[in-house]
């Protein structure tokens, strides 16, 4: 690795745990998976990254508001996270299926970025995730960049929308705001892929507002593109692959989001061969149980969409994976109920290893579903997240 980059990420490295309020003196150093040899890496808790301290000075996600677009697609640097995360399975010829993962995450150090004459000053710092499940090979894969917010080399904008770590990005392919594209690569690892919304924007939570705790602001501004389709090109194993299918898009937005009483999430996100989309996340507290505020939506064929709340849903884990690399164990198939829409679906991972070993540790996957609906069969694609198994408390 060149000098100058080792260098501007190990001090985007150290930023961002100050930016994300994680001392890193019990930090464990190590190679991040997929990463060059040699590069250091922190693993961070995102309880705690995402957690109530230091948020003095920023916007606090209170109330509702109202969202306009493509203004809410770029950055809002008065509040201190946000992320954009794209997730989507895709197939080949053949039926040879991919799982792909492209995410930008802002993390801002003060609440206004530093008036000084050096060209390296910033008030933030990024972080980026790509992955790849090569579910044919059984190979999952999975690197990361850190970057500051300052020569160009990370950054986020409304119009012509664009978010960006070095030349990983996401931009608006066209006119309208619905319509993106993705690249990255890393090594022999890349995606070049048009993404088109079939549907608009869906509100989660209150009209938007996605509380996570009972603290002021323990909250997030959430919206997502459920169903985008999409098409472009796959290269990975050596190969070149034309690709095709659906991705969905997540965006957030906030300063504090987690409650102290909380480890972490599940979060699904599924397309079902009906037509609809489900979106199901359950806010996990540290003995495991669902906590209140834990929420899903249901979109329908037509676009339109339903909030749902923790007891119109139903989730439990029917198995258990245990991570040889980091020790780690976490649920690995389940039953996902809605019984208010007669839905029964089982959730079963393409690979079980899908674990980003990463600046922060996490399981997120590309999975397939199958059941009824009402007593007619029903399937589906899609992701699932698994956030702080394992963190230290």
């Amino acid at each position: 690795m060149p000098l100058r980059r080792r260098r501007v990420r190990l001090a985007a490295l150290l930023a961002l745990g100050l930016a994300l309020g994680v001392g890193l003196g019990w930090a464990a150093w190590t190679v991040g998976r997929g990463g060059e040899p040699g590069e250091v890496r922190a693993t961070l808790s995102i309880a705690q990254a995402l957690g109530a301290d230091a948020t003095a000075g920023f916007a606090h996600a209170e109330s509702p508001r109202a969202f306009a677009f493509p203004r809410d697609h770029g950055p809002h640097r008065e509040y201190r996270i946000e992320w954009w995360y794209f997730t989507g399975n895709l197939v080949a010829s053949a039926g040879r299926r991919v799982g792909v993962q492209l995410t930008f995450f802002r993390n801002a150090l003060v609440p206004t970025a530093p008036v000084r004459a050096s060209a390296w000053a910033t008030g933030e710092v990024w972080m980026a995730h790509f992955a790849l499940a090569d579910v044919a090979r059984g190979r999952f894969h999975a690197v990361e960049r850190l970057s500051r917010g300052a020569l160009g080399l990370a950054g986020a904008r409304a119009t012509p929308f664009r978010v960006w770590v070095e030349d990983w990005s996401a931009e608006g392919a066209g006119p309208g705001d619905l319509s993106l594209r993705l690249r990255a690569r890393e090594g022999a690892l890349a995606v070049d892929l048009a993404l088109t919304s079939e549907r608009p924007p869906v509100l989660h939570g209150d009209r938007g507002l996605s509380r996570k705790g009972d603290a002021r602001g323990n909250a997030s501004y959430y919206y997502s593109l459920t169903r985008m389709a999409t098409r472009g090109t796959v290269e990975v194993g050596g190969e070149r692959l034309e690709v095709t299918g659906l991705a969905w898009m997540d965006r957030e937005w906030s300063t504090s989001t987690l409650g102290g009483d909380l480890a972490g999430w599940d979060w699904f996100a599924l397309h079902l061969s009906d037509g609809r989309d489900v979106m199901v996340y359950r806010l996990r507290r540290h003995d495991g149980s669902a906590a209140a505020l834990s929420l899903g939506t249901l979109v329908a064929a037509d676009g339109t969409s339903r909030g749902l709340t923790r007891d119109e849903v139903e989730v439990t884990a029917l198995g258990r994976w245990q991570s040889a690399r980091t020790g780690r164990n976490y649920p690995a198939r389940w039953r996902l109920r809605i019984p208010g829409e007669g839905l029964d679906l089982e959730v079963v991972p393409h690979l079980p290893d899908q674990e980003l070993d990463l600046t922060v540790r996490y399981w997120e996957g590309a999975v397939a579903a199958r059941g009824v609906s009402r007593g007619v069969p029903v399937s589906g694609h899609g992701y699932v997240e698994l956030v702080g198994y394992g963190d230290r408390p």
